[in-house]
């Protein structure tokens, strides 16, 4: 494995990470915020820090290995999450410390959605855009992103694309060239924030509004402008723009470029995954809503909040247009929990995803039958596809991991004094990629400790990228030649 490889690729990234940094400097021209010098700063740090390794290593080959991949991918994240939080960080208006600042941008970047921040109707419009921004480039991907330009510059991208790629089934490709396949789905990706924000501002939002919330919708990202999410609204039309986009970006990307491609919608009801999602977030919104209405809550109030918090909680997005951690009963806990099954593989949403949910019910199922019949052969099927054992065993594999790191993370927050309720919500928001959690946490996440934000922060990257990208760095056979 080559470093310098490595390095040179991540020094490529961080200079092009630093042109990101001149869409929120015409924000704050255009507001007079007085904060262009602040971007101005973070983005020539950015920029020399990338431009110091592509000069130092620029005598490496630029082929990547597999293993290359996974290190620069991992390496990505945290540099990319570390960096980002520059204009947080030096911003005199919000005065936060490194720490709040990385937990931050790692929420944004991996498309979290907990934040430290309070008083988002106050804060400086360049600001509130960042981060709206940071989750929109995160939602499809850095790498992804990463793969349809650099390889203009020799720089191959299918180890890339592998290590970032949501799922169990990494190999699958669009086009027959790996770059086509990225270029396609960040156009399809392009295409819904566009018409998300068309939606919003059809719908009564600003246009400053529908911009930053199409970012975060479409990236199932969570991120507001307002204290309040989408609730400061409460309008049903905005909500009704949410719940499509929301399960919009929840699909697996594969099916819209299918879909656009044929103009046709028969790709999206032959897919068992995206049956699952709806029958589950269908039954899911039936039993909030009744268990709101047995509590003696107005119904249509009830049928109308149930139906957007399933579907936001449920695709890993993170809005909220009431205060759900305040419902009755088991109302909460199902959201939470409806969070683990997540989103469709090769979505923007994060969680277990619903082909590992499926393929596990699927491999319970067959354990039974085996019971009854042990001579017999039952293939596991996900439509008219016979899974093979290899699939089944990673889906198996990446869920005794995703156990063992949840408990770790899970230890580490009760050591921080945090209730049980709480540690176990913020460690599955993170590692789910949520963002709202229960107990101290529900409103923000600024008054946990350093240690529980550190924490938390490692377990957004390990959710974002699936756990096993970033633990294969730990083994000695990734090490050896």
């Amino acid at each position: 494995m080559r470093i310098g490889v490595t390095l040179r690729i991540l020094g490529t990234l961080l200079v092009f990470f630093s042109a990101t940094l001149v869409p929120p400097s015409i924000v704050s021209i255009i507001y007079q915020d007085g904060l262009l010098i602040t971007y101005g700063q973070a983005g020539i740090t950015i920029f020399v820090v990338g431009a110091v390794l592509m000069t130092i290593f620029k005598q490496f080959a630029n082929e990547l290995r597999t293993k290359d991949g996974f290190l620069v991918t991992a390496l990505c994240y945290f540099a990319l999450g570390a960096f980002s939080a520059l204009p947080l960080a030096l911003n005199p208006a919000l005065n936060m410390s490194w720490v709040d600042a990385w937990f931050e941008s790692f929420s944004g970047l991996t498309t979290t959605g907990a934040t430290v921040m309070t008083g988002l109707d106050q804060l400086p419009p360049s600001i509130l855009y960042y981060r709206q921004q940071l989750q929109w480039l995160g939602g499809m991907g850095i790498i992804v992103l990463a793969v349809a330009i650099l390889p203009m510059l020799g720089v191959g991208g299918m180890q890339l694309y592998r290590t970032e790629a949501p799922g169990p089934v990494k190999d699958s490709k669009l086009t027959p060239r790996i770059k086509q396949t990225a270029l396609a789905l960040w156009s399809i990706y392009v295409i819904l924030t566009a018409a998300c924000c068309l939606g919003y501002f059809a719908a009564g939002m600003s246009l400053f509004d529908a911009v930053c919330h199409s970012f975060s919708t479409v990236a199932i990202g969570g991120f507001s402008t307002h204290d309040a999410s989408l609730g400061y609204f409460n309008s049903p039309a905005i909500e009704a723009v949410a719940i499509v986009f929301m399960l919009l970006s929840s699909i697996n990307f594969a099916l819209h470029f299918f879909g656009f491609r044929d103009r046709s919608l028969n790709a999206y009801w032959r897919d068992e995954e995206v049956r699952a999602l709806l029958l589950i977030m269908a039954s899911s919104t039936i039993l909030v809503a009744g268990v709101l209405i047995f509590s003696g809550l107005d119904t249509t109030a009830s049928i109308r909040a149930s139906l957007f918090q399933v579907v936001s909680m449920f695709t890993t997005t993170g809005f909220a247009t009431t205060s759900f951690v305040d419902w009755p009963g088991i109302a909460p806990f199902i959201l939470i929990f409806g969070a683990f099954i997540g989103a469709c593989a090769g979505s923007t949403g994060g969680g277990l995803k619903v082909i590992r949910v499926l393929l596990i019910y699927k491999q319970g199922l067959r354990e039974i039958y085996r019971l009854i019949h042990p001579q017999a052969v039952f293939p596991i099927k996900l439509g008219q596809r016979v899974m093979t054992e290899g699939v089944i065993q990673a889906v198996w594999g990446f869920l005794s991991i995703y156990v063992f790191v949840f408990m770790i993370l899970l230890m580490i927050l009760l050591s921080t004094q945090l209730d049980f309720e709480t540690s176990f919500s913020a460690v599955a928001s993170a590692m789910n990629n949520l963002g709202p959690g229960l107990g101290a946490v529900s409103a923000h996440y600024g008054d946990i400790s350093d240690t529980a934000k550190i924490a938390l922060s490692v377990g957004m990257v390990l959710g974002r990228l699936e756990i096993f990208t970033v633990l294969v760095l730990f083994t000695g056979m990734f090490w050896r030649k």
